[in-house]
């Protein structure tokens, strides 16, 4: 009975450490990028008011700041965005004119998309070319993987982007090169034909920038869980795997991926910032309707609160990932839980 209090107490000392790391982090990240944005030179009225600030009396420039709220001084400016944050008020995106969150509201769901199937696609095909070049390992076709993983790993995903657009886009006119829906295509009936016909345009807008996003950072998750795989591989039970007439295949599956999990997954979490950011230059250069952009663009016209909150979404995200991971570590492996209990 003792032990179970004492293993229920360690959880919420550790659930609660978690959540203090998150917190912290979000609120270091919502000051750097408070004060950094805040003092950068640029003029938010003008993203608000447009070219009518240039006709304003000085009194109503200062009416205009007081309605925004940059009149204060940059503490006070923060104070009270946090504590509207803290319920849930984001404030108005100035450019939107419209409550920051929902701006964001209407463009997650892309970026959720293009990122998560970018990511499924990176990993399931980076698992399948590790375990492919481990069985064929120092053979030619390795050899000839490995240096044109290192080629297209090379390759920044904008040139990537572009060089897609030139082929299947201007030369070819397979694919759409721009946006997440073909012009009109919201006008398409409430049918089940009307909705497929829609999640299919969808798709094929998506098949460029994730294509983009998976040729540029493939091999980056390839080489590492070949490397990882290639190490376990070597180890002594393999042997003696072998001498009990095992194959190289059933060693593979059924032992060496089962061991590497934990590593495979850790190379996830340290993946998602790349992933992120890739998406993010893919979006760019796509016009694709999603954080990535949108935070380009109110950075470009010093839309302070949608600023932040694409910052701390993003944030939210890579933290909450690594997190993630560690505990899913220590679920497949104990030797971690039995450390984590060590340093409680």
């Amino acid at each position: 009975m003792d032990q179970k209090k004492t293993k229920h107490r360690e959880t919420i000392i550790y659930i609660a450490k978690k959540l203090g790391q998150l917190v912290l982090s979000l609120l270091v990240l919502s000051l750097l990028v408070f004060f950094i944005s805040r003092l950068a030179p640029g003029d938010p009225l003008r993203a608000y008011y447009g070219e009518a600030v240039e006709r304003m009396s000085p009194q109503q420039l200062v009416a205009a700041e007081e309605r925004l709220g940059l009149n204060d001084n940059l503490i006070a400016q923060y104070v009270d965005w946090a504590g509207r944050a803290l319920c849930g008020d984001f404030g108005i995106s100035y450019q939107y004119k419209q409550p920051a969150l929902d701006v964001i509201k209407q463009v997650c769901g892309n970026t959720l998309a293009l990122a998560g199937v970018s990511f499924f696609l990176i990993f399931a095909l980076g698992l399948l070319l590790a375990v492919f070049c481990v069985r064929h390992e120092g053979r030619p076709i390795d050899r000839l993987i490995c240096k044109a993983g290192v080629a297209a790993n090379s390759i920044p995903e904008f040139f990537a982007a572009l060089i897609l657009i030139l082929i299947f886009s201007v030369n070819l006119n397979l694919l759409p090169q721009s946006g997440a829906h073909s012009i009109g295509i919201a006008t398409v009936g409430g049918t089940q034909a009307g909705a497929l016909h829609l999640l299919g345009d969808w798709a094929l807008h998506l098949v460029l920038p994730v294509s983009a996003i998976v040729i540029s950072h493939l091999w980056y998750c390839a080489y590492m869980m070949r490397n990882k795989l290639s190490d376990e591989i070597s180890k002594e039970y393999v042997l003696l795997c072998k001498v009990k007439g095992l194959s190289q295949r059933q060693i593979i599956y059924k032992h060496c991926l089962k061991n590497i999990m934990p590593s495979v997954i850790s190379i996830m979490a340290i993946f998602l910032p790349h992933l992120l950011g890739g998406a993010y230059v893919v979006e760019l250069v796509f016009s694709y309707p999603g954080l990535g952009r949108l935070g380009v663009e109110s950075a470009q016209y010093h839309d302070y609160n949608l600023l932040m909150l694409v910052c701390l979404i993003t944030g939210a995200a890579v933290i909450m990932a690594n997190m993630a991971a560690q505990i899913v570590n220590e679920r497949l492996d104990p030797a971690i839980s039995l450390e984590r209990g060590r340093m409680l």
